[in-house]
């Protein structure tokens, strides 16, 4: 596979590389990131050839959309695709007193849940002020998933739905963005998004990798049927599949359990039989579904960086595949590299 191939992004008339850059870690996450490391990867992944960028006002509550918006600034706008989230808006206030979670020396903002009609008009606009470019190419609305909201999920759902859907389709139909989307960790909530309404793509988080392939069932089939792109994140399910069963490895942000490990280690076994490199398997296993044009893998420096662009270049025999299949450490069902080379 080729990082910098150009797919095209389900229905729309948008094309984006097979490896897009993902901007989560350069808002801080867990730990900071230097401005220059932060330029450095995003001028790293232009030379490449990598031509999609996602962000979101979440990212360090506004740092990662204005270190994208800086580190692009000077390349030509109608070169790249650049998607950026709605949902949380962010209003000033102290450092000291925000509450910033996994964030760490975020920007002086708090953000705050805002799926309204009225908010997300708002969200596009301080969005494209704190880039300061002068347009989005795909929105996604963020995060109104279980794994955000526990019980109070329905209702943030039902607010996005009847508000920023609202205020998205008539962004895309004014020609304002390209493409609407929804961003979460579930993808029984992408299903039943892309059930009640017209979505142009969805960016699933750790629910369809190498491990877990229960989007299979329903909600993927749905995209092929009406040609909705999936860019899928997490595609490591957040360490494991770049670590390996590591002690402290990690699944799903927290501590994997001992099922998740003994898999893993299974998994490794068949790597080690084929030579092939476990985040390498990870990423290309994705990229082989014809409803995923693209993956976002988030690196903290160039060296990450520069690993991802070579795992997904890896050469992987059509056997390796085929082996997990055969053994259950994969859905038979799955689509793999070996079938788009068929």
């Amino acid at each position: 596979m080729v990082p910098s191939q150009k797919n095209a992004f389900g229905r729309t008339d948008i094309q984006v590389t097979a490896m897009g850059y993902g901007a989560a870690p350069i808002g801080n996450i867990f730990r900071p990131i230097s401005e220059p490391e932060s330029e450095n990867m995003i001028r790293r992944a232009w030379d490449s050839g990598l031509r999609y960028f996602d962000t979101a006002p979440m990212y360090g509550h506004g740092l990662s959309e204005a270190r994208i918006g800086h580190g692009l600034r000077w390349y030509p706008r109608d070169e790249y695709v650049l998607s950026t989230k709605v949902g949380r808006l962010l209003k000033p206030k102290k450092r000291s007193e925000i509450d910033s979670g996994v964030w760490v020396n975020p920007l002086p903002f708090e953000a705050i849940f805002d799926y309204s009609y009225s908010g997300t008009m708002r969200s596009i606009e301080d969005s494209l002020q704190r880039m300061a470019l002068e347009h989005i190419d795909i929105a996604f609305i963020h995060d109104c998933d279980f794994y955000t909201h526990g019980d109070k999920q329905p209702h943030y759902f039902r607010q996005a739905m009847e508000g920023a859907w609202r205020a998205l389709a008539q962004l895309r139909d004014e020609g304002v963005i390209k493409a609407v989307g929804m961003g979460v960790n579930e993808w029984e909530v992408c299903h039943a998004a892309l059930k009640e309404a017209d979505f142009d793509c969805f960016l699933l988080a750790g629910r369809y990798t190498l491990l877990e392939q229960e989007a299979l069932k329903e909600f993927l089939p749905l995209c092929e049927e009406r040609n909705a792109a999936v860019v899928i994140g997490g595609g490591f399910n957040s360490g494991i599949l770049a670590t390996g069963a590591v002690e402290n490895a990690k699944y799903n942000y927290g501590p994997a359990s001992k099922a998740i490990l003994e898999k893993v280690r299974k998994i490794e076994n068949v790597c080690r039989d084929y030579h092939v490199s476990l985040p390498a398997a990870a990423l290309q296993f994705v990229l082989a579904h014809p409803a995923v044009p693209t993956i976002v893998p988030g690196t903290r420096n160039v060296a990450q960086l520069e690993n991802c662009l070579e795992w997904i270049a890896a050469p992987i025999p059509d056997d390796f595949w085929r082996s997990l299949q055969k053994q259950g450490l994969l859905d038979e069902g799955a689509p793999t590299p070996a079938d788009r080379q068929a």
